[in-house]
């Protein structure tokens, strides 16, 4: 009996009917892999948990004013949420009354292939003909895209981003255009949530062409108004064996960008700011002549991300060396240089520069007693 059965088995004895909902119906009937399942019930919270734990399973009140509990069945994690209705919304979240009518609880979802539910046999129940949209690769809200938009702020951003995802051209007009009328609404969410669903988007096969559309619609107008268009980004995901989402953001900035302010207002980390900014500095960019030197230069995850972005001559060879090949550590430094009898200061440091210049030149074949005997000559021809 698999976890699933056991969790059923639990609910139908205490007379509770449950289905299968949202993404994990949705990726079934595209044939994707989406272990995240969840599931809606036509009982109060307090009821499924009672039945749950009668039957022996841990529950987690995870939000109980929402309808949700959390089913821990063998060490995996099932969220069950009570069928609702909104009562009040405030533009991202919803005051909810619980329902058992199923029909009701779809159509407060966002898009109609969102709101696919399935028994345990495997019925669909379709309300919005969900599945048509899926099969036609059309992301479509629910009823009223502005009513949609209006209980919750966060949709204009992820109607781009499920496009970018399952959609196919063209854009649904409606919903496109009650996107572009209530653009500016989306100046009113937090940087963590926008960087979230940028960044999801960008991920996703589509991300060009929803980036494109969603400079048309005025979207990115408050969060990246430095977005420098799509050309870049689409050569650069016909490249990548994986997607890389934060390099894909590096492709749609110009090089001018301020990283640092793009970190704070998408609440990059740190880190993130820090790469961003190496991929985008023109300094950082890749010698085709001397591929070996930039990738000692520019370590190899700079070296892969740069040779991605800019596609520098054979850009192949470029991942194929950064995947072959680890760069050496220069065999001499400051301390090899004050055993000469140097001082610390400045020229120390110059002296090493040198050295590990000849270095490179040499094409990192000098060993150390080369290095030392490089070290020496430089010091005493600095010192005469």
């Amino acid at each position: 009996m698999t976890d699933v059965d056991v969790l059923f088995d639990a609910l139908v004895k205490a007379g509770i009917e449950a289905r299968f909902v949202g993404g994990c119906v949705r990726d079934r009937l595209l044939g994707r892999a989406n272990d995240d399942v969840d599931l809606a019930v036509n009982k109060p919270p307090e009821t499924v948990m009672r039945a749950l734990e009668a039957a022996g399973l841990k529950v987690v009140p995870t939000g109980l004013k929402h309808g949700t509990v959390t089913a821990i069945v063998k060490g995996h994690p099932f969220e069950l949420t009570t069928l609702r209705r909104d009562v009040e919304t405030d533009g991202r979240h919803a005051i909810v009354a619980f329902t058992d009518d199923w029909r009701e609880d779809a159509s407060r979802r966002d898009f109609t292939f969102n709101a696919l539910y399935a028994d345990r046999a495997g019925t669909i129940y379709d309300y919005f003909d969900g599945q048509t949209d899926l099969k036609a690769g059309r992301v479509r809200f629910i009823g009223d895209p502005e009513q949609r938009i209006a209980e919750d702020r966060l949709r204009v951003l992820r109607f781009f981003r499920f496009h970018a995802r399952f959609g196919r051209p063209p854009f649904d007009g409606p919903s496109f255009d009650a996107c572009r009328r209530n653009a500016a609404m989306v100046t009113g969410l937090s940087g963590e949530r926008v960087r979230k669903e940028l960044l999801r988007t960008l991920d996703a096969p589509g991300g060009a062409d929803a980036f494109d559309a969603m400079l048309e619609a005025g979207v990115l107008d408050h969060w990246l108004p430095e977005y420098a268009g799509s050309t870049k980004l689409r050569a650069l995901a016909a490249r990548e064996e994986k997607p890389d989402a934060l390099r894909r953001l590096a492709a749609i900035l110009p090089v001018d960008a301020d990283a640092t302010a793009i970190g704070k207002r998408l609440r990059l980390s740190t880190q993130e700011s820090v790469r961003l900014q190496l991929m985008l500095d023109p300094l950082n960019a890749i010698d085709t002549a001397n591929l070996r030197a930039s990738l000692y230069r520019l370590g190899t995850k700079l070296f892969i991300d740069r040779a991605l972005l800019d596609a520098p001559g054979d850009w192949r060879a470029a991942l194929a060396l950064a995947g072959s090949w680890t760069p050496p550590e220069l065999p001499v430094g400051g301390n090899d240089a004050l055993a000469l009898g140097l001082k610390p200061g400045p020229k120390v440091g110059a002296l090493i520069e040198a050295v590990e210049r000849w270095w490179i030149a040499g094409d990192f074949s000098a060993d150390r007693d080369a290095c030392l005997a490089e070290l020496k000559r430089l010091a005493d021809a600095r010192s005469s």
